[in-house]
Formats: structure tokens, sequence, C-alpha cells
């Protein structure tokens, strides 16, 4: 993980982050904290609040008329 990471939010919609990177979060119901090592050339990261794949964006934003 030494490449340089873009991260860009997109208008009424995700976080894109284009690179490696390591993701910490708490998965909703659970107190125990994940991290994740995400290797990937380019991931989304919701911000609606409506994904199924928290904390990873599915497009649910465009249905729930997400503006941020």
């Amino acid at each position: 993980m030494s490449e340089k990471v873009k991260i860009t939010v997109k208008p009424n919609g995700s976080i894109r982050v284009e690179g490696d990177f390591e993701l910490n979060y708490t998965k909703q119901g659970e107190s125990e904290v994940t991290t994740e090592v995400v290797d990937a050339s380019a991931k989304s990261l919701c911000r609606c609040g409506h994904s199924k794949e928290k904390p990873f964006c599915d497009g649910s934003h465009r249905e729930a008329g997400f503006q941020g």
C-alpha cells in the first residue's frame, strides 16, 4: 500500500476511492471494528446510508434521491 490514493466525493453520490487503502468500520448492530485492506483500482463508499453493501456503495443513492 505505497501508491498514492485518490478520493473523489461525487455530488449526490458516493465517495470514490482509487488505489489501495485500509478501511476500519463497525458493522451495524456490532461493536467490534472490522479492518479490511482493499486493493482495488477503484471502489465507491456509501454516503447516503441506504446501501445494502455498507460500507460500499451499491447505487441505492439514486433511488433514494440522496442530495449531499
